[in-house]
C-alpha cells in the first residue's frame, strides 16, 4: 500500500492530464467498436463474463503496485512496434468491415503508448494483466461457429456414449440424439462454448498464482479442455436419462440454466483437485525471480531540455498526435460509396435456360440480422424434375457489423455433416473459369451439393480474409466496398453419383452466369 501511495503521489497534475486526454482520445477512435463490443458482443450468453475481466484486469494490476512503484519510467520507442501494428489493424478493420481487427487494434494500441511512456521495466510488470486484456473480445464469428460446432458434435458423441453405457438406447444423427421416446437437440446452448471459454481464463489465472513449475501451470490450463468437454457430455447424457424420469422439464427452464451453473461448479472443483494433486507431485520449488531494483520515481532524474512537461516524453506526444490524426481521418473522410445494384434482384429472371424458377421471400428477422442491400431466392426446377436453390445477397457498402457472412456459419450444425469441402473450377461461357468453393453435406439420408462464391468488384474470391483484404485496399483506392454472395444449392438424388450433382450444379453456373453480371456491379 505504501509504494501505491507514493507512487500516487509522484504524479503530478499534467501527468493526469495527459493521462485523461489519451483516454479520450483513444475512446473516441474506437468509439464504434467499443459500443459493439459492450452492447452487442457482451451481450451474448456465451461470452457475459467478459463483463468482469475489466475488474480483474484492474486488480491483477492492482496486486503489482509495489513493483510498479519502484520500477524506473523509462520512455522507449520499442513501443512503436505494437503501437504502429495497432494503427494498421485499425484501418485493416475500418476498411475491411471486421470489429475483431479493432479489437486487436485497440489492445496493441493501448500495450504500445503504455510502453512508449512508461518502458518495458514497468510494462514487464503488468505483463499479465496486458495479456488478460485479450479475453474481453470474443473470437470473430466464423471461429466461433466452427468451436461451437466442434463441440456440439463431439459433446452428443460422448453424451450418446455414456448413455448408452448407463444401459439406455440413444442413436445419433449430427447434433441431435435420438431415445427412441423422444429427441433431444444439442443447442448452440449446450456446446460447451460458454462454459470452455470461462474455464479456460480462469485455469489461465490459477495457473498464474500456481507456484509450481511451468510444465505443472501448463497442465493446469490444458487440463481445462477435456474437462469441460466431458463434463457437458456428462450434463447431455444426464438430461436424456432424466428426461426419462422426469419429462421434458428438465430439458429446458430453471433445470436446464442451474444444471449448467452446476456443471461449471464441478469443473471448477475438479480444477482445483488437480491443483492439489500437481502440489503432491515431484518438486514444487520455484526459483524466485530476483526483486527488481529499481529506481523509486521520486529519485529519477528530472527530464531535461526545454520543452514544457506536457511535450514530454516526445514518444508520448507522437503517439497521440498519430492517433489524432487516425481519428480525424476516420470520422471526417468517407472511404465508401454506396453503389447501387445495377437492377433489383426481384427482377431476376425466372427463365434459365431450361431451369424454371420460383421465388422464395426470406423471414424479416433473417433480413433484419443480414443487413444486405438486396436479395432473391430463386427455386430452380428443369424437365427431368431435378431443382437448384439459387441465393444471392448484394451488399452497396460493406461496414463493420454489415459484411457479407461464409455460408459456412450457416451451413454447419443443424444435424448436417461436412464429408467433403474444397474448390471446384467451373468453365464459363466463352472461355475461361472461375473457382470457387464447393461442399458435400450428409444429414440423414440427405445429400447435397453446395457451391458459393463472393462476387466482389470485378473480382471473384473465395475466402473470407481475401474480402477483408480487398475491402480494406479498395476502400482506399476506388472508394468501394460493395459486392454479392452467391449461392447454389442441389440434392444429390438417391443412386446419383456425386458427379451428376456437380455436372448440374456447373451447368446452371454456366446460363446463369452473363444473367448475374447484369446485376451485380463490376
Amino acid at each position: 500500500m505504501t509504494g501505491a501511495l507514493e507512487l500516487l503521489k509522484d504524479i503530478k497534475p499534467v501527468s493526469w492530464f495527459k493521462g485523461l486526454l489519451c483516454v479520450i482520445i483513444i475512446v473516441a477512435t474506437y468509439n464504434g467498436a467499443l459500443k459493439w463490443l459492450i452492447l452487442r458482443d457482451w451481450a451474448k450468453e456465451d461470452y457475459s463474463y467478459c463483463w468482469l475481466i475489466p475488474f480483474v484486469v484492474l486488480y491483477l494490476i492492482w496486486e503489482k503496485r509495489a513493483e510498479l512503484a519502484s520500477a524506473p519510467s523509462v520512455p522507449s520507442w520499442w513501443g512503436l512496434i505494437p503501437f504502429g501494428l495497432g494503427i494498421l489493424f485499425f484501418w485493416l478493420g475500418e476498411l475491411g468491415g471486421e470489429f475483431f481487427t479493432m479489437y486487436l487494434s485497440f489492445w496493441l494500441v493501448v500495450v504500445g503508448i503504455y510502453w512508449l511512456h512508461f518502458g518495458w521495466a514497468k510494462t514487464k510488470a503488468i505483463w499479465f494483466a496486458l495479456v488478460m486484456m485479450l479475453a474481453m473480445f470474443p473470437f470473430p464469428n466464423f471461429v466461433n461457429v466452427r468451436i461451437s460446432v466442434a463441440l456440439k458434435l463431439l459433446s452428443s458423441q460422448l453424451g450418446v456414449w455414456m448413455l448408452r453405457l448407463y444401459g439406455m438406447s440413444a442413436y445419433r444423427e449430427g447434433n441431435v440424439i435420438d431415445l427412441g421416446f423422444t429427441q433431444l437437440q444439442v443447442a448452440d446452448a449446450c456446446s460447451g462454448l460458454r462454459y470452455l471459454i470461462a474455464l479456460m481464463i480462469l485455469s489461465l489465472i490459477l495457473a498464474y498464482w500456481f507456484k509450481a513449475p511451468l510444465w505443472k501451470k501448463a497442465a493446469l490450463f490444458l487440463s481445462s479442455i477435456p474437462i469441460t468437454i466431458v463434463a457437458n457430455s456428462f450434463r447431455i447424457a444426464s438430461t436424456g436419462v432424466l428426461y426419462n424420469l422426469w419429462g421434458p422439464a428438465v430439458a429446458e427452464g430453471f433445470f436446464h440454466g442451474f444444471s449448467g451453473w452446476l456443471i461449471f461448479m464441478f469443473t471448477l472443483l475438479v480444477l482445483l483437485l488437480e491443483m492439489w494433486i500437481l502440489k503432491k507431485i515431484g518438486k514444487n520449488e520455484v526459483k524466485a525471480k530476483p526483486s527488481h531494483p529499481g529506481i523509486p520515481p521520486k529519485e529519477q532524474k528530472e527530464e531535461s531540455g526545454v520543452l514544457p512537461r506536457f511535450f514530454r516524453p516526445p514518444q508520448f506526444v507522437m503517439a497521440i498526435a498519430l492517433l489524432a490524426i487516425t481519428l480525424g481521418l476516420s470520422q471526417g473522410v468517407e472511404f465508401r460509396e454506396k453503389i447501387p445494384i445495377k437492377q433489383p434482384l426481384n427482377r431476376f429472371p425466372l427463365q434459365v435456360g431450361e431451369w424454371t424458377g420460383i421465388p422464395e421471400q426470406m423471414e424479416q428477422q433473417f433480413i433484419d440480422a443480414l443487413h444486405f442491400s438486396d436479395y432473391a431466392i430463386i427455386n430452380y426446377t428443369n424437365r427431368q424434375g431435378r431443382s437448384i436453390n439459387f441465393y444471392v445477397a448484394y451488399y452497396e457498402s460493406q461496414r463493420k457489423g454489415e459484411s457479407i457472412h461464409s455460408p459456412e456459419t450457416c451451413l454447419f450444425g443443424g444435424g448436417w455433416s461436412f464429408k467433403n469441402a474444397g474448390a471446384a473450377v467451373v468453365p464459363l461461357q466463352g472461355g475461361g473459369s472461375i473457382r470457387i468453393n464447393q461442399a458435400f453435406i450428409e444429414k440423414g439420408e440427405s445429400r447435397q451439393l453446395v457451391y458459393y462464391w463472393f462476387a466482389q468488384r470485378g473480382r471473384i474470391l473465395t475466402r473470407l480474409y481475401q474480402l477483408k483484404i480487398y475491402a480494406f485496399w479498395d476502400a482506399l483506392t476506388k472508394h468501394r466496398t460493395d459486392g454479392a454472395l452467391i449461392r447454389i444449392i442441389t440434392p444429390v438424388y438417391p443412386h446419383e453419383k456425386l458427379d451428376d450433382a456437380s455436372k448440374r450444379l456447373q451447368g446452371f453456373i454456366l446460363q446463369v452466369m452473363p444473367a448475374l453480371n447484369a446485376y451485380i456491379p463490376a
